[in-house]
């Protein structure tokens, strides 16, 4: 499980895409560009999540899950608890793709 209190990626994903992994569930966080609803552009914190083994350039579309958050050291935390969520509520998938 991610621990919020040493999750502190937000910096990290001001300039580069964050991959990590936890037992069979693969995640990135990255800064993206997306429209609001009033047209305007505007900067989300996007997560995304998939099985192992393979890295996300490898990974079928299909099997990529994802979540926007707002784009602050606010949304990484929530971005945590729902990585933290996720992982607890798709367990089996997780570790059916660990034995791949």
């Amino acid at each position: 499980m991610i621990d919020k209190e040493r999750f502190h990626v937000f910096n990290y994903v001001k300039k580069e895409e964050y991959c990590a992994s936890m037992d069979g569930m693969r995640y990135m966080l990255r800064k993206k560009e997306a429209e609001a609803e009033d047209g305007e552009k505007k900067t989300v914190l996007e997560v995304i999540i998939w099985p192992e083994p393979y890295c996300y350039a490898k990974t079928e579309e299909e099997k990529k899950q994802r979540k926007d958050f707002v784009f602050s050291a606010q949304g990484v935390e929530e971005a945590a608890d729902w990585l933290n969520e996720q992982y607890m509520l798709q367990k089996p998938l997780w570790e059916l793709s660990k034995k791949l």
